[in-house]
């Protein structure tokens, strides 16, 4: 049974279309929030194995803002991109690309991976006036308070793509290990929130195209991370970090913010690596402060 949304009733009153854009010889599907002539735009960039759903908490709490939100390639309804191995150069690309057909513009934010491509598109050229980054990746999963869980992961994905391709789908799909990861990530302690994202983690993430783009993406995921980009970009940087990440431990976050040239970073408490799905409303708020037009909240 599905779980209640504890969002929904906010979501239900924003108007929401599923638009499709021609991006990098692929079709990227994607879906419009708010009002058509609000005075910000946010192209909203969604973490490893998830999509577009997976924002939609935070766009909840935004009903002045039009938010943008596409899959990733190879995730959700979005196909992977023909002849091209699906690594951080390509989703760079494909963001650049997929944001200047779109919404040239446009604030760009991202969540966790999400994060890392959009630090390297931005550091690479994306034209946007401002980032947002919700639950960065500040440094290199591999060194965080859950490397171990991370080395098990690397061997997960490596498995997957090395056995035959039928067990591999299934071990990769297997609903077991995702509530495994589902309930290592939460740290609420509502029940009825904590249904939810177990609900959302068990219906959306396995939506992924086939084995060999999801080790792709994993393996940029854990490659990579937003410092090598923060000191290329100029545009003034939102970081909404969590302070009890186990991903990115809110030290390495702070650390992160040293090395932006123009940068806020705000902590929220008592939350991990799911800040879209536990603490929306906080999130909603600092990207508003941010997002006013002298970005400190003033009008």
């Amino acid at each position: 049974m599905t779980a209640p949304n504890p969002y929904a009733s906010r979501l239900d009153r924003i108007p929401v279309e599923r638009r499709e854009a021609e991006v990098l010889g692929g079709v990227t599907a994607y879906w419009v929030y708010g009002p058509e002539d609000a005075a910000t735009t946010v192209v909203a960039v969604h973490g490893f194995r998830g999509e577009h759903h997976g924002l939609e908490p935070v766009v909840a709490h935004l009903p002045e803002v039009r938010v943008i939100s596409p899959d990733l390639p190879g995730f959700g309804e979005t196909a992977p991109i023909p002849g091209r191995r699906h690594d951080l150069a390509l989703y760079a690309d494909w963001l650049r690309a997929f944001s200047a057909a779109v919404a040239p513009g446009a604030v760009i934010l991202g969540h966790s991976f999400g994060s890392i491509v959009v630090s390297a598109a931005v550091a690479d050229g994306l034209a946007t006036p401002r980032m947002i980054l919700v639950n960065p990746i500040g440094a290199p999963a591999l060194e965080g308070p859950r490397g171990i869980l991370t080395r098990l992961a690397v061997f997960y994905y490596w498995l997957g793509a090395r056995l035959p391709e039928r067990l591999g789908e299934a071990l990769l799909r297997n609903g077991l290990i995702v509530r495994v990861m589902s309930v290592s990530m939460a740290k609420t302690s509502d029940r009825g929130i904590r249904r939810f994202v177990h609900d959302q983690h068990d219906t959306y993430f396995s939506r992924f195209s086939d084995r060999d783009v999801l080790h792709d993406a994993f393996v940029a995921s854990v490659s990579n991370d937003v410092r090598a980009f923060a000191p290329r970009i100029a545009q003034s940087t939102l970081l909404v970090a969590a302070v009890r990440d186990d991903i990115t431990p809110i030290e390495a976050e702070r650390e992160l913010a040293t090395m932006f040239p123009d940068v806020q970073l705000v902590e929220i408490p008592d939350v991990g690596h799911l800040i879209h799905y536990e603490t929306p409303a906080a999130a909603a708020e600092a990207i508003t402060r941010f997002l006013g037009p002298s970005g400190d909240g003033t009008r």
